[in-house]
């Protein structure tokens, strides 16, 4: 298995364990907030996916994001600017949760680009380096695994709310 396959492979694990722990919620579930600083599940999923569409497609290729060029931010009901992360208290209590199969549409959108890209990756571009606010300088190879990281913590902070609503592997 070569870099190319493992992030692949790795992308289609946490694609899912995802569907697995958001299998069946409801939208109260979605939308449920275990504490008033606390996202919700939908949250969540939501910061998931534009989390990766900016990683891999802006800061990565360089190209517009899933979001922008297909118009995601209306097919979600929500505004254009909804970056998905740096939430205040207050933002975090007025998210408005899209429904379930609208999310997991986004989702679908973006991880089909994030593969297309994979498809046509070279060795020289994980070693290629950009430049990022928060994380200085970082070779692509590793700003993928962080990306793939990200996405494998927010599952599991999705499965640990949804037990919390709904017991023990229910």
């Amino acid at each position: 298995m070569d870099t190319r396959e493992f992030i692949q492979a790795s992308l289609d694990r946490v694609k899912l364990a995802t569907a697995r722990v958001v299998d069946g919620l409801s939208h109260s579930e979605l939308a449920w907030r275990p504490g008033p600083e606390c996202g919700s599940i939908g949250l969540i999923l939501f910061h998931m996916v534009r989390s990766e569409d900016t990683f891999i497609q802006t800061r990565i290729q360089g190209k517009p994001l899933v979001w922008e060029a297909e118009k995601w931010y209306e097919k979600l009901n929500l505004p254009a600017a909804e970056t998905g992360s740096g939430y205040t208290a207050e933002q975090i209590a007025a998210f408005r949760v899209p429904e379930l199969k609208d999310l997991t549409g986004y989702a679908e959108a973006v991880r089909a680009r994030s593969l297309e890209y994979l498809k046509g990756i070279t060795d020289a571009e994980y070693t290629r380096v950009i430049t990022l606010a928060r994380l200085g300088d970082i070779p692509v190879g590793k700003l993928l695994a962080l990306v793939v990281v990200h996405l494998a913590q927010h599952v599991g902070e999705i499965s640990y709310l949804r037990g919390m609503q709904r017991g023990l592997n229910k």
